[in-house]
């Protein structure tokens, strides 16, 4: 199916726009998730806004309907797609979604979602995976598609060359707009379920933050790693007394009716590892988030 989008329809989100000619949004949304539509010859994700006169080519056969998943097994993981690519592709995960099998996890991860899509990295259960994020962490992580964009993707990840920013509600008010969190992160001495500064098992951890938005009991920060340490971002901001909202582990959980921490992975950015041309992905505040952040506003 060909279409163009209509002047009138600028400002409108694919997913909403492509409901009518598909029959409904939910197929819209299978489609775009499977990477079978394109906007100007670029897959994008279902939140993406028309501009208005793209043309849009939508791969009909490649809806990914499968019949629901035996008794006692578990369904595959959903996620989203910002940008794809022969090479590589950049996921929107959604909170609660584990990125790789491990101990308690063994089914319904990403990296099995992702099965015959992803590749590179030498470790067959989590194939293609550059980084991670946390289970209840939402939002954007690079996957390569072969052994040698798996091998510069994350050498421009140990060079620093890959932009990684989030969005933090911060309980209380940091002493300065901006600043940096240089500490070492390992496990706690104590509770070894948990990372920590005080630790034996000290390994370098920076962070960089910006206040983007003052509330009347919260900070809304931007925070940007210079490295990838487990529970980086929810250890450090611990650690100077201004824990993220909603933390079960390192904060308050269940603060502001959220059922998980506030942190989204907002926005990445890297050169692209074949033509060198830069991609920045951004997603949005996914609803729970949103919904959390206005309560906070009061």
């Amino acid at each position: 199916m060909r279409l163009r989008a209509e002047p009138e329809a600028a400002g409108s989100r694919l997913d909403a726009f492509l409901a009518g000619p598909l029959g409904s949004r939910t197929r819209a949304q299978r489609l775009i998730d499977a990477g079978a539509v394109r906007v100007d010859g670029s897959v994008v994700a279902k939140r993406h806004r028309l501009q208005g006169g793209e043309a849009i080519a939508v791969d009909e056969a490649a809806d990914p309907v499968a019949p629901p998943p035996a008794p006692g097994s578990t369904a595959p993981a959903a996620f989203g797609i910002a940008y794809e690519d022969e090479h590589l592709l950049v996921v929107d995960k959604p909170a609660g979604v584990v990125v790789h099998p491990a101990r308690g996890n063994r089914e319904g991860t990403l990296s099995q979602a992702l099965e015959g899509r992803a590749a590179g990295g030498g470790d067959p259960i989590r194939p293609g995976l550059v980084h991670r994020l946390d289970k209840d962490t939402s939002g954007l992580l690079v996957v390569a598609k072969s052994e040698a964009v798996h091998r510069t993707l994350k050498a421009a990840l140990q060079a620093r060359e890959v932009t990684r920013e989030y969005l933090a509600l911060a309980d209380g008010r940091p002493p300065a707009r901006a600043g940096t969190i240089d500490a070492p992160i390992g496990r706690d001495r104590r509770l070894r379920t948990r990372m920590s500064t005080d630790t034996d098992e000290p390994r370098a951890a920076v962070t960089h933050f910006t206040l983007e938005r003052a509330l009347p009991r919260h900070s809304l920060l931007r925070v940007r790693l210079e490295t990838g340490r487990t529970h980086q971002i929810r250890v450090h901001l611990q650690a100077i007394g201004h824990p993220v909202a909603g933390d079960p582990d390192y904060g308050r959980p269940g603060e502001l009716g959220l059922t998980r921490q506030f942190l989204h992975a907002t926005r990445l950015a890297f050169a692209h590892p074949v033509t060198g041309a830069p991609i920045a992905c951004v997603s949005p505040l996914p609803d729970d988030l949103a919904a959390a952040l206005e309560r906070a506003a009061g």
